[in-house]
């Protein structure tokens, strides 16, 4: 979800890329915590800037002077509708770790340069010589960086999330999966390729991917032709009874990837542990261990190793169920050598248009999905006309320098916010929030953040406090293992976005703590101190605005 990355190797049970914590379990409102201790002393250098407006609600100075962040360094900064006045400020200049608040950033670059309404339109040519319904030649689809292909888009065409999305399920219990069909832009060139007369192609189907080369620096790894998030979905659900063989659905089909599973039902209460290997490339899935019988159904995921090779594959497939006959073996390689230097003259015989990127800026904000941050890196340096994502990063420089965001408090080698490089002021994020206030997509970017108690990675918490529905924030993580100490080492946990204040006005805020720990290995301890995070943003809401 948000970008908590492993400091070092994790055991096993403890996500190494969990990547967003869940601000989850506090929907009673009230803070949790152990009896409060005095915090730290600041060195000189890290003197608190003083709040004009006066003290912090004292529920938050509680929560700061909890054991677990007595040698944790806070940030905070809150400031006011009218022209940035600064209402709470606690090291705005220092850098820390962002975990995925650096989403705010890597979105917005593509949000302005692509523009709030762009589309991705994904073609399909025909190459070759057509006699009648035969086309003697191939079909090539050229892929253009469109993040879901169709595989989340509604009849009403908005993309579909769930607050815990299925890119978590092997980090996280609870994660579910969209009804959409992930197939479906697949299917649509499919049945568009009949509609113009194709029935048999004696040749190739080939996926075009020279919009951009992946770049593993980036993790995960983009790539121009992306569905399900190149990933398979692996749901296996309790037999019905103890012993039994446990039922086992997987999407989407393609081949040549089988899945089988040896999962065993055990005794309601029993242990539920499943493990998913892999080989062949990956094609070859395997789920094997247990799962109580009261549980309810378990999403895992294997990746798509060869994601070029899997559309060609799916489409083809897809052609086929459309009436459309291919030569070519549907499990072959994907043919890049038989890709022309352009399309100029070629006939377009297929066409899927994506849903505008506000969509999908909103999923990726909604549930920090982390692929889609990282392509909009690859997208801005398409604009240019270059193949190498790195060089979206000047045209993130440039937008800022425009936003009058001040990137010299910002480090940025993801656009994820996990690379252990990155960095952020509290002061560099308030400021692109306050950007956006000031832009006709105002509404539309602050809604697309997770709101409190309502949805994405922010559902489940203050779900019965006041200041339910009046937070927009995003949230960010960055966790790795102390074996030392046998607990967890808290590099990050962080929120920023914008405090409804009533009448239409919003505060920009962050809020973020580094380097606690915690008591033990146990992962709920880290949900704890996100939860403390989520409630600081709730008292920052609930207080009185300042005169």
């Amino acid at each position: 979800m948000n970008g908590w990355y492993p400091a070092a190797p994790l055991r096993r049970g403890l996500a190494a890329t969990c990547a967003a914590l869940l601000f989850v379990a506090l929907a009673s409102g009230t803070a949790t915590g152990a009896a409060p201790a005095p915090p730290p002393a600041p060195t000189p250098s890290r003197t608190p800037t003083p709040s004009p407006a006066g003290g912090l609600d004292p529920r938050i100075t509680e929560i700061m002077r909890k054991p677990e962040y007595r040698n944790a360094q806070w940030g905070l900064l809150q400031t006011g509708p009218d022209g940035g006045r600064v209402v709470h400020s606690m090291f705005p200049e220092q850098f820390f770790i962002p975990g995925s608040t650096a989403k705010l950033v890597s979105v917005s670059g593509p949000w302005h340069t692509l523009g709030s309404e762009h589309r991705f339109v994904t073609p399909v040519y025909a190459v070759g010589e057509r006699r009648g319904a035969t086309l003697t030649g191939d079909l090539d689809l050229v892929a253009q960086g469109d993040l879901t292909m169709g595989g989340r888009t509604r009849p009403d065409g908005t993309v579909a999330y769930t607050d815990l999305d299925h890119t978590y399920a092997n980090d996280f219990t609870g994660a579910t999966l969209t009804p959409e069909n992930p197939l479906a832009g697949i299917d649509e060139l499919a049945r568009q390729v009949r509609a113009s007369g194709i029935t048999r192609v004696d040749g190739d189907v080939i996926v075009d991917s020279r919009l951009f080369a992946p770049d593993p620096v980036l993790d995960p790894t983009p790539t121009p032709l992306i569905i399900n998030d190149n990933l398979i979905d692996l749901m296996t659900t309790p037999g019905d009874r103890a012993g039994a063989a446990a039922r086992l659905d997987w999407r989407p089909k393609v081949a040549p990837y089988q899945v089988t599973s040896t999962v065993k039902t055990v005794a309601a209460g029993g242990p539920t542990d499943i493990t998913v290997t892999t080989t062949d490339g990956g094609t070859r899935i395997r789920l094997a261990g247990t799962i109580a019988a009261d549980a309810e159904p378990l999403l895992r995921t294997s990746p798509v190793t060869d994601p070029a090779a899997f559309g060609r594959t799916a489409l083809i497939e897809a052609l086929e169920r459309a009436g459309v006959r291919v030569t070519a073996d549907p499990t072959g390689p994907n043919p890049v050598g038989r890709l022309p230097r352009d399309y100029d003259g070629r006939p377009r015989v297929a066409a899927y248009t994506s849903p505008p990127y506000a969509q999908y800026a909103k999923l990726i904000l909604k549930v920090s999905h982390n692929l889609g941050a990282n392509l909009g890196i690859c997208l801005m340096a398409v604009t240019t006309g270059s193949r190498q994502c790195e060089d979206g990063f000047p045209v993130l420089a440039d937008f800022l320098d425009e936003a009058g965001v001040d990137r010299g408090q910002l480090q940025l080698m993801d656009g994820r916010g996990g690379n252990p490089a990155d960095r952020a002021t509290p002061e560099v994020l308030v400021q692109m929030l306050a950007y956006w206030q000031g832009t006709p997509d105002a509404k539309l970017f602050r809604e697309s953040l997770p709101i409190l108690g309502v949805d994405g990675l922010l559902a489940e918490n203050c779900r019965d406090c006041p200041a339910r529905g009046k937070v927009f924030a995003k949230t960010g993580a960055a966790v790795g293992g102390d074996s030392l100490n046998d607990r967890l080492a808290v590099g990050a946990i962080t929120i920023a976005g914008y405090l409804d204040r009533g009448d239409g006005r919003f505060d920009t805020f962050y809020a973020g703590v580094n380097g606690a720990s915690t008591p033990g290995p146990n992962t709920q301890d880290v949900v704890a101190i996100a939860n403390d995070l989520a409630m600081i943003a709730a008292y920052l809401q609930e207080a009185p605005p300042s005169p």
